[in-house]
Parts: structure tokens; C-alpha cells; sequence
């Protein structure tokens, strides 16, 4: 008979002692298995003792952790979380300096378990370690030469308990002094200084701007650009990762009139060549952390523009007017008459000649063009740039389509204001950047005015193809769409610099991004006419039933899940399947992923599928509501979901991918009688229709499908025919 789902069978350990074997009824208060299991090593004051998990973390057992122990765990028998808080906070300010040492690398390594950290925090613990770095590390300073690697590790493991402290977001970043902030500062500010201190210094620097405004204002009246950017001169990644990180939330909470001033500051510092040359074409591979960091500053750098794409041209503005004069002058090449001859007639209709020319939608007050925003006056900074850097390839343009027929030219002003806002909204100008999100472009980082430039090689792209689809204008929209096309397969390739992209556009010539359509067509064809519209209808159901067998198969299979945690070091799994009957969900915890089956025995907790009442997904899961759920950032919310039983009983989850979220709510919604409406299942039901309807559709008559696949034939005699590679 199997043991009450209640009892768990675990060792405890007690320094000095054997261990002991234990059944722990989950059902009786922790405070009462403490005290039996003090009572059994003859221990008195049992209220001072506590239950940890005896592994690297040494997590303390909580009322609200404690179903997390299963049998065969080891736990061990310490002190309460007070008492050991008490006792750090005196011994780290011991007069003698191993002690304290000691008593620092410990309460750094204490400070993960949130239990423990609530306490030591309500022992004003942030302060004591905050007055440490402001002025109680100084009593060491003279003794820093003699003792140097003593001090940095002081620091450091200072440095860390603050870090560890601060991420359970139990204490406000507001409450800091100047004093503090300066004192951290000075570690980055130094040349020579400890690597973990360094990290630790950034990491809280960073923290602090992101977290509070006021102290944004403080951190950059201490911190300058030029002082962080040694740091990415080095070949240390994580240091690189972190200074980024940092000039990143600079970035991010400088006011809205400070942002350009940053940039510039930041273009004076040659910014975009140190990282290009010490970071992305560094012998050492980009790791997620970096790529992400590189990515958030990619977006802030091109969210500059979004000033000028929302700001609409002013027609009366004459400095904005005399743009317009200079883009014909360079077409043109007209020379400004001083005495202004001629009539007013004439020169308003030579104006509107080469207006059109220039492609421009309005040809008499062209300035109209740049009222729609976006892109506003974005757009206009870009054929100046254009034309001023690619002086004889904006002539050429301009000039060939206007030899051509009225019909077939390529207007260049209406093709750049339409191309301008369709670069914008590939690069997403003037969205905010996504948290886990890596998608960088190294093109990017090869070239001060790189909007600019990926503009003008798109724009030469534009008239290419508008040759090639030997377009009219009322072809604009479908031009657009090919280059569009164009522009985002050849992204997708991450070309390393601008001149790779260029080289990578000229593979996807007009004639080429069909080849790629009719394939892709040939892939995904649909029939319209009513007959197979009819044996579609029929056929459905049957597709229908068997991914619905698919998703129950592989809930059968079972998938490992990452225990739901704020803390992203922690690595915890549990292994969720169904019983083969469809009748049972079997779950457990497990120590690591799985390389293999996890057998059945190792799953202790189960779920009948009859007291399933609903499947809940997105923000409205119970976890994805608690106060600081992993950020609750959009990746995660998507792949989130719940199983409601019982009275508001729930089993919550998170799915290590989008394709494994579609499967587990498309077979719960399943074993529940729902309709299966992820993403996953109308793809399935789209490529299982059309190859059905291809295979029914087949000319198949007279033919004779044997009902048993042929026979294998028999080995030659030789092998003489296979060709020798060597």
C-alpha cells in the first residue's frame, strides 16, 4: 500500500550526529517537526532552530516552501533565520579582520534566501553594510597596500550581500545617500580596481537608476561617459556587459531634451567604434546578456530620430524651405540667379518642373509632402543626406526617371517619404526596447549616420526593383511591398556590415523574391472553388481528431518546467506527463533537466483529470499576478498557464517555449471537451489539409496502391560501384 501522499520520507543532518531518518507529515505544523526533531538530539529552545535544504543554496524551509520537500530529500537542522541574522550583524563588525572577512562571505552566501534576508533587513542590516562602504572600509585603508587582496575581497563580498539583498526588493532604492552613491562611484571610477568589486559597483548603479529618478540625477552628476568607457577597452565580457548596461539606463531615464546632448557626448567618445572593435568584432562569442544589452542600445540610439519623424514641416520656414532648394540645385545643378531675372511666372513654373521631376506629390509647394508624420521631417534629412554623400547616385536617379515615360518613373520624393516611414517601422523607432529581447544588428555599430546610410543603399534598392517590376505609379503599393520584402529577408541574415547588407540585397533581385514566393505558394497553396471548399469541410474533422491524438500523445510523453522563480540563477525543474488512460496528470520535482524518460515512480504527486475545472493562460494565471512575477515581462506572460481544481486549487506553469505552451493548452483544452485554438494547431491544420487535399486531389486512376510496402531488396554481391572519396 503506498505511503499517504502527505508523508515525505527525508535525513536530517545535525553537525556531530548521524543522520536521521524521518517521516515529516506535511499536515502538522513546522514548528512542531522542529521541535521533535530537537527533542530527538536532546536540543532545548527549539523556537531558535530552523530546517534547511542541505545543497549549494542552503534554503530555509518555509511554511510557504515546505511542499517543495519530497522523499529521499536531505535536510539539515540549524539555526533560526533570526538568530543566524543577529549573529552576522555582529560579526561583520568585528575589530578583527579574518572574522569579519569570514563573517562577510557568509552573509553574502545567507542573503539568497529571502527568509533569511527579511530578517537581517529588519535588523537594519542595509544600513550597517551601506555605512560600511561610506566610511567603515576606510579604517582599511592604510593597510590596503599590505593587504590588498584581504581588502578587495572585503569589499567585495560587501558589495555582493548588498546586491543579493537588494534583488529581493524588500527595500527601496530611494532611501540611499549621496555619500553612498559617491563611494560606489569612486570603484568605477578608478583605473585599477578589484574585478568583482567593479561588477558589483556597476550592477548597483545600474540598479539604482532604473529603479528611481532622483537617484538618476545623483548617479550622472558622479558617473561621465568617458569615465565608463575603459571599461569596455578591456577583454573581460562580463565588465563589458555591465558598463553597457549601465550607459543603457543613463540612456533610458535622461530627460527627453538631455537624450541628444547624451549622444553626441557619446559619438565625442567614439562610443560605436570602441564596441565595434572591442566587443562585437572581439575572438570572443557574444553571450546572451551582451547581445541583449547591445540590442537595447541599438533601439535607444535610433529612438533619437523619433523627434524629427514626428515633427511635421513648418511651409512658411524658410531655413526648411531652402532643404527643398538645395535637393534640386544638386539634381539640377542650377545656379541661383543674384538679380532673380525673369518673371515670377516663369521661374514658379521652372519650379514646378523640377519639383516633379523630383518626384514630389506636390509639385507647386512641395513642402506639403513633410506634413504627414510619421516620418515628418525625418524623411527630408534623409534625401539631403543622400544627396549630399551620394551625390552621383541621387543624380542619377532623379535624372533617369525623370527621361522616362510619365507612367513608368520612379518618383524619388514620394519613394523616400514612403520608404523613410517603412524603415522606421522595421527598426520600431520610437518603441521602447523588449526585456529579452537579443536581436542586434552588427551592420548597425559600423557606421556613425547608419540610419541614414541603410537608407540610402534601401533607396537605390527601391528604384532597382521598380525597374525590374517595370512598374507604373499605380504599382507604388506593390513596389514597396517587394522591397519591404527585400529589406527584411536580407536583415534576417544579420549581415555584418553595411556593405554585406548591400551585397545580400543583390541575391534578392526582384526575379529571385519570386522564385521564393512560388515556392513558399507551391508549400501553402488553397483551393477556392466550391467542390474542394466541400471536401475541405469534410476532411477537417478527421485532421482535427488526429492532432488532438498528437497532443494527447505528448502530454503522455510528459515536458520538464523550470520552477517559477524571481531569481533567474536558480535552476530548478519539475516534470509534468499524462497517464496513458488520459485519465491522470502524474507531476514531481526533479533535481536537474532530464537526458532521458523520467520514470513514473519518480513522479510522487498527481492530478485526476476529472477535477480539472479550467485552464487559465496570460496575466489572468494566479502566478503571472503576484507582486514582481518574474518582472511579468511579455515573453513570459506568454507562456504562462494554470490548472484550476478543486476549491481554487491551481497548478501553475510556465512553458519553456511557445511551441510547447500550444501543445499543453491545446491537451488540457482537449482532455476537457474545449476547442484547441493555439497558433500551433491552426498551422498543423494548415499543412495536414493541404497535403490531405494534394494526396485526394492526385490523378490516381487505374493506379493500384498496394496495401503493403514493397520488399526490401537483397545486398549485392559487390560494392564496386560506390565511389571511393579519396
Amino acid at each position: 500500500m503506498p505511503p499517504p501522499a502527505d508523508i515525505v520520507k527525508v535525513a536530517i543532518e545535525w553537525p556531530g550526529a548521524f543522520p536521521k531518518l524521518m517521516e515529516i507529515d506535511q499536515k502538522k505544523p513546522l514548528s512542531a517537526i522542529i521541535k521533535e526533531v530537537c527533542e530527538g538530539w536532546s536540543l532545548g529552545n527549539h523556537e531558535n532552530f530552523a530546517l534547511q535544504i542541505a545543497d549549494a543554496t542552503n534554503f530555509y524551509i518555509t511554511e510557504k516552501n515546505r511542499n517543495d520537500i519530497k522523499n529521499g530529500s536531505i535536510l539539515r537542522l540549524t539555526t533560526s533565520p533570526y538568530q543566524t541574522a543577529v549573529q552576522l550583524h555582529e560579526r561583520i563588525q568585528s575589530s578583527s579582520m579574518d572574522a569579519k572577512l569570514e563573517s562577510l562571505k557568509d552573509l553574502a552566501n545567507a542573503s539568497r534566501d529571502i527568509t533569511f534576508a527579511q530578517e537581517f533587513i529588519n535588523l537594519d542590516g542595509i544600513s550597517l553594510l551601506t555605512q560600511m562602504v561610506e566610511s567603515g572600509t576606510e579604517r582599511y585603508q592604510k593597510l590596503q597596500k599590505i593587504m590588498k587582496p584581504c581588502f578587495g575581497d572585503l569589499l567585495s563580498f560587501t558589495l555582493t550581500a548588498f546586491v543579493e539583498l537588494m534583488d529581493h526588493g524588500i527595500v527601496s532604492w530611494d532611501t540611499f545617500s549621496v555619500a553612498f552613491i559617491k563611494k560606489i562611484a569612486s570603484y568605477v571610477n578608478k583605473s585599477a580596481m578589484d574585478t568583482a568589486v567593479l561588477q558589483r559597483s556597476l550592477a548597483i548603479l545600474e540598479s539604482m537608476v532604473l529603479n528611481s529618478q532622483d537617484l538618476y540625477h545623483k548617479v550622472a552628476q558622479e558617473i561621465t561617459i568617458g569615465q565608463l568607457i575603459p571599461h569596455l577597452q578591456g577583454t573581460d565580457q562580463d565588465i563589458q556587459t555591465y558598463t553597457i548596461a549601465v550607459i543603457n539606463a543613463l540612456f533610458l531615464k535622461a530627460p527627453e531634451e538631455k537624450r541628444q546632448e547624451m549622444a553626441h557626448i557619446l559619438a565625442q567618445k567614439q562610443l560605436r567604434s570602441i564596441i565595434l572593435s572591442n566587443v562585437i568584432r572581439s575572438p570572443t562569442p557574444i553571450n546572451d546578456e551582451m547581445a541583449h544589452q547591445l540590442y537595447v542600445l541599438q533601439v535607444l540610439t535610433f529612438n533619437l530620430l523619433e523627434d524629427r519623424m514626428m515633427t511635421k514641416m513648418d511651409p512658411q520656414d524658410q531655413a526648411q524651405r531652402d532643404i527643398i532648394f538645395e535637393l534640386r540645385r544638386i539634381a539640377f545643378d542650377v545656379e541661383c540667379d543674384p538679380n532673380n531675372s525673369g518673371s515670377i511666372e516663369k521661374r514658379k513654373s521652372m519650379y514646378t518642373r523640377d519639383y516633379k521631376k523630383l518626384g514630389f506629390i506636390n509639385h507647386v509647394n512641395p513642402a506639403v509632402d513633410f506634413t504627414q508624420i510619421p516620418p515628418g521631417m525625418l524623411a527630408l534629412d534623409n534625401m539631403l543626406y543622400f544627396a549630399r554623400h551620394h551625390q552621383d547616385a541621387y543624380i542619377r536617379i532623379v535624372l533617369e526617371n525623370s527621361s522616362r515615360e510619365d507612367k513608368h518613373e520612379c518618383p524619388f520624393g514620394r519613394s523616400s517619404i514612403e520608404l523613410t516611414k517603412m524603415l522606421c517601422e522595421i527598426l520600431k523607432v520610437g518603441e521602447l526596447p523588449s526585456e529579452n529581447c537579443h536581436d542586434f544588428h552588427p551592420m548597425f555599430f559600423t557606421h556613425d549616420r547608419s540610419f541614414e546610410e541603410f537608407f540610402c543603399i534601401s533607396i537605390q534598392l527601391l528604384n532597382k526593383t521598380w525597374k525590374e517590376m517595370r512598374a507604373t505609379s499605380e504599382d507604388f503599393n506593390k513596389v514597396m511591398q517587394v522591397v519591404r520584402e527585400q529589406i527584411m529577408r536580407a536583415l534576417t541574415l544579420k549581415p555584418n556590415s553595411l556593405d554585406q547588407f548591400k551585397s545580400r540585397l543583390q541575391n534578392l533581385s526582384y526575379t529571385e523574391i519570386l522564385k521564393i514566393r512560388q515556392s513558399e505558394r507551391m508549400n501553402q497553396e488553397d483551393f477556392q472553388s466550391r467542390p474542394i471548399l466541400e471536401l475541405r469541410e469534410k476532411i477537417q474533422p478527421e485532421i482535427m481528431e488526429l492532432i488532438k491524438q498528437q497532443r494527447l500523445n505528448r502530454l503522455c510523453d510528459g515536458t520538464c518546467f523550470r520552477k517559477i522563480s524571481s531569481r533567474r540563477r536558480q535552476d530548478k525543474f519539475w516534470y509534468c506527463r499524462l497517464s496513458p488512460n488520459h485519465k491522470v496528470l502524474h507531476y514531481g520535482d526533479l533535481e536537474e533537466s532530464p537526458q532521458g524518460e523520467v520514470p513514473h515512480d519518480s513522479l510522487q504527486d498527481k492530478l485526476p483529470v476529472a477535477d480539472i475545472k479550467a485552464v487559465i493562460t496570460g496575466k489572468d494565471c494566479p502566478h503571472m499576478k503576484e507582486k514582481g512575477a518574474l518582472k511579468q515581462n511579455k515573453e513570459v506572460l506568454e507562456l504562462a498557464f494554470s490548472v484550476l481544481y478543486e476549491s481554487d486549487e491551481y497548478l501553475n506553469f510556465i512553458a519553456p517555449d511557445k511551441h510547447e505552451y500550444c501543445v499543453w493548452t491545446d491537451g488540457l483544452n482537449a482532455l476537457l471537451g474545449k476547442e484547441m485554438t493555439s497558433d500551433y494547431t491552426k498551422s498543423d491544420m494548415d499543412t495536414l489539409l493541404s497535403m490531405e487535399m494534394k494526396l485526394r486531389l492526385l490523378d490516381l486512376e487505374n493506379i493500384q496502391i498496394p496495401e503493403a510496402p514493397p520488399p526490401i531488396p537483397k545486398e549485392p554481391s559487390n560494392y564496386d560501384f560506390v565511389y571511393d572519396c579519396n
